[in-house]
């Protein structure tokens, strides 16, 4: 397995993974992130993330069923794994310490318009 950070970007495919349970495949995840995140992102970053994130070991693929819509081809279905599950969660724990963080300083104000 390659390091175990996790980035901002591999962490929204990630979630979005998740969200997507068992319908978790390329254009799906493309969409996912588009509309959650209202970034748009290209075809190529996405599966070069999605490698990593498979080198990793925070993402497990197989092959679905063929289907006539797609000229008999199959889609590439996506899972995060445990190991995958265990990086967000660390993220996750990470960004909290920040946040807490920064709203203990009194001279730091945090307004959302």
């Amino acid at each position: 397995m390659k390091g175990s950070y996790l980035g901002e970007f591999q962490e929204i495919v990630l979630l979005s993974i998740l969200a997507l349970e068992n319908e978790a495949y390329g254009v799906k995840i493309q969409k996912e992130i588009a509309e959650k995140s209202r970034r748009s992102i290209s075809r190529g970053g996405l599966h070069s993330t999605l490698s990593r994130l498979e080198d990793k070991g925070f993402l497990a693929s197989k092959l679905g069923e063929a289907t006539k819509v797609r000229g008999g081809k199959s889609k590439k279905l996506y899972s995060v794994t445990n190991l995958g599950k265990a990086a967000l969660k660390e993220a996750e724990a990470v960004r909290k310490e920040f946040h807490k963080s920064i709203l203990d300083l009194n001279w730091v104000k945090i307004s959302v318009t």
